[in-house]
C-alpha cells in the first residue's frame, strides 16, 4: 500500500517543497481529516497531473494535492461553491477547482490557508 509520504520522496526536486508545504497547510488546517494516497504512477506527459494525495472528512473529499515538473497545485473537490475573495481559485470544471503554485512561498500565502480552511467548513456543513 502506498502511502503518502512514500509518494511525496518520489516527487521531482524542483516541486517537492511545494508540496511538502501544501500538505503541510492541509494538516495544520484539519489535523483530524483522513489523508489517501493516490498511489499513481507518475505521469508520462509533462502536462498531466499526478495526483499524490487528497483529504476527506466523513468520507467526502475536499482538498488534494498534485503536481506537474513544474509546479504544484491544491485541488478542491466543491471548489465552484467556495467564496474565494482572493481570486485564487481557477478552472471552470463542473466541480472543480484548483490554485496553482509555482514556490513554496505561494503556499504561505494567508489566502491560501484560508481557501483550506473554508472547503473543511463546507465539508461539514453536509
Amino acid at each position: 500500500m502506498s502511502t503518502v509520504a512514500n509518494e511525496v520522496r518520489r516527487v521531482p526536486d524542483a516541486v517537492r517543497p511545494i508540496v511538502e508545504a501544501a500538505i503541510e497547510v492541509i494538516r495544520d488546517v484539519a489535523p483530524s481529516a483522513e489523508e489517501v494516497s493516490y498511489g499513481m504512477a507518475p505521469p508520462r506527459s509533462k502536462s498531466m497531473v499526478w495526483k499524490l494525495a487528497r483529504y476527506r472528512v466523513d468520507d467526502e473529499n475536499v482538498v488534494g494535492v498534485g503536481t506537474l515538473t513544474a509546479h504544484s497545485m491544491l485541488y478542491f473537490y466543491r471548489g465552484r461553491e467556495l467564496d474565494d475573495g482572493s481570486g485564487l481559485l481557477q478552472g471552470g470544471g463542473k466541480e472543480m477547482r484548483f490554485i496553482r503554485l509555482e514556490s513554496r512561498a505561494d503556499v504561505e500565502r494567508p489566502a491560501v490557508k484560508q481557501l483550506v480552511r473554508k472547503a473543511f467548513r463546507l465539508a461539514k456543513t453536509n
